[in-house]
């Protein structure tokens, strides 16, 4: 806590991991640049004896912890679920078209989603952040990193990423957000399909409604989740020209887009590597996400 009584959160740059000082250096010099109110804040950083970002305080912590537990997923009501998706999608908007920088976040998920005290969404942790340049549209990488489950097809495959990569990682969230159930780690009785697929194979049968958290399901709202499942699909297709962009997504979640038929989404079987329901057979890359890189606390 500072003098003024305000509450700040502190990331402290692990000393064990090889990659970190890249990934801190990357983070500051990013949302120094970059102000949005789904953006979380940072309000300073040290770079001497110990390596420290300093942001505002997020109360209520990450979305995670709030869709993925059953009893304090119970506040989330439809209209807050709606909030923070619109919300999320605003800050990936600023991000790839409306900063002074082109941002490609590459490791957006549930848990870099922080939740203030009114549960507005603030995306955080730009470690693996890229910015674009001129008519740069997408790069490739030989270091794929981010977080299975949320990585697109192309980028965990490939090593390639662009402003549909977000895409696709947002995609998912939605359908969580929507269904409160993680992707990764997803398993149904009656096939071996992801969340992705189990949300698809749904939609193809009209039965939708079987997809949504109980806790938000009422007769004034089912319309508007229906839609948003049809836009997470929409999102996690797997071909990068068949995803919407986040401008087109805004205008989707306000309905003034009419929204196309989806086709059969990217990684969309169950399975132990990343590369379901892609036909391929390349090594899995090491995902430094698997890693415990930083401490977060509030002081």
């Amino acid at each position: 806590m500072l003098k003024n009584s305000q509450e700040i959160a502190v990331k402290k740059l692990s000393r064990s991991s090889s990659q970190g000082l890249d990934e801190f250096k990357s983070e500051a010099l990013h949302l120094a640049k970059l102000q949005h109110r789904n953006l979380v804040k940072l309000l300073g950083c040290c770079i001497q004896k110990e390596m420290l970002l300093i942001y505002e305080y997020m109360p209520n912590k990450s979305l995670d912890t709030f869709i993925f537990d059953q009893e304090r997923r119970k506040l989330l009501d439809w209209s807050k679920r709606f909030h923070i998706i619109s919300g999320i999608a605003r800050g990936l908007l600023y991000l790839h078209q409306d900063s002074r920088l082109r941002i490609i976040h590459r490791d957006l998920k549930a848990s870099n989603v922080l939740l203030d005290c009114e549960l507005n969404p603030k995306i955080s942790d730009f470690g693996l952040a890229k910015s674009f340049g001129g008519n740069e549209t997408e790069a490739c990488t030989k270091r794929v990193a981010g977080t299975y489950g949320y990585m697109s097809p192309e980028y965990a495959i490939n090593g390639v990423f662009s402003a549909k990569s977000d895409v696709f990682s947002y995609g998912v969230l939605m359908l969580e957000i929507v269904s409160g159930t993680r992707n990764r780690g997803f398993s149904h009785p009656n096939h071996h399909q992801n969340l992705l697929g189990h949300a698809w194979k749904l939609f193809q049968e009209g039965r939708s409604i079987e997809f949504v958290d109980p806790v938000v399901v009422n007769s004034n709202n089912v319309a508007e989740i229906m839609r948003i499942i049809h836009i997470g699909l929409l999102c996690v297709q797997k071909w990068t020209e068949d995803r919407p962009t986040m401008y087109m997504v805004i205008l989707m979640l306000g309905s003034e887009m009419a929204l196309s038929a989806p086709g059969e989404p990217g990684f969309f079987s169950e399975t132990k590597g990343p590369h379901a329901g892609a036909g391929a057979s390349q090594p899995e890359p090491c995902s430094p996400n698997e890693v415990t890189l930083t401490a977060l606390s509030a002081r």
